[in-house]
């Protein structure tokens, strides 16, 4: 069964990856390119030497490389899930495969994307030091390792709480433990504020959203395609749920 449903999850990753890149393309292509307008009109005005020639132009990086990377990332992201999916099966109370397939995609996303992007949410090009990026980046997953850890504390939580006081008590509180952590650790971790004084708050709003679109396309597209694609392949007659 599991090698089964990689292959599906794999295939969802692909459609995932295509529709990601179409969203990217029409949305946040266009705010790359006006801040890197932004960063060129600064470097003129400081009459900074102009860079060297880039290795990879920007109308490569902005298709067949876009491409390339966001496919590649949600092929392995779908197969991934598949797995998760398959470990996941008969052990999350009585529910069935989309609901499986939703539930995971959901906490996925709020654990792996969403939380972790509130304390230190992506930022477009000329903006950030340089030589910080590589400070920028070990806070960014520390914070991905704490908030994972912290669902897995409120995962484990949820499975002793919901057979004393019921399945929405349960849920509850292990939420809210969640949030609890990650609010603590939001405190604890340090600020980055790089983004320079003239840069246009709206580009940058519209860059975040666009960047959070993209990982909710994909994940909405993983979780709703293959819950169906599963449901589907597990209710064949014969077809056994064991790996």
């Amino acid at each position: 069964m599991t090698g089964q449903l990689l292959i599906r999850g794999m295939l969802v990753g692909l459609l995932a990856g295509i529709l990601a890149f179409g969203f990217a393309k029409v949305f946040g292509e266009p705010q790359i390119d006006k801040a890197i307008a932004f960063e060129e009109h600064m470097a003129h005005m400081h009459g900074d030497a102009p860079e060297e020639e880039e290795l990879v132009s920007r109308e490569v990086q902005s298709t067949f490389g876009l491409f390339t990377g966001v496919v590649v990332y949600s092929v392995s992201l779908g197969g991934i899930f598949a797995l998760v999916f398959a470990y996941s099966l008969g052990r999350v109370g009585k529910i069935g495969p989309r609901g499986l397939a939703a539930l995971l995609a959901l906490a996925a996303f709020v654990t792996l994307i969403l939380v972790p992007g509130l304390k230190y949410p992506p930022n477009p090009p000329s903006i950030g030091d340089p030589e910080t990026i590589a400070q920028r980046t070990k806070l960014f997953f520390l914070m991905l390792l704490v908030s994972v850890i912290a669902a897995v504390i409120a995962i484990n939580a949820a499975r002793k709480l919901i057979p004393a006081i019921g399945t929405w008590g349960g849920s509850i509180l292990a939420v809210a433990l969640y949030i609890v952590i990650m609010a603590v650790a939001g405190s604890l971790f340090p600020v980055i504020n790089e983004v320079p004084q003239a840069f246009s708050a709206v580009l940058l709003w519209k860059f975040r959203v666009a960047s959070l679109g993209i990982q909710l396309v994909l994940w909405t597209t993983v979780g709703l395609t293959f819950g169906w694609l599963a449901e589907r392949k597990l209710n064949l007659p014969g077809f056994s749920t064991r790996a």
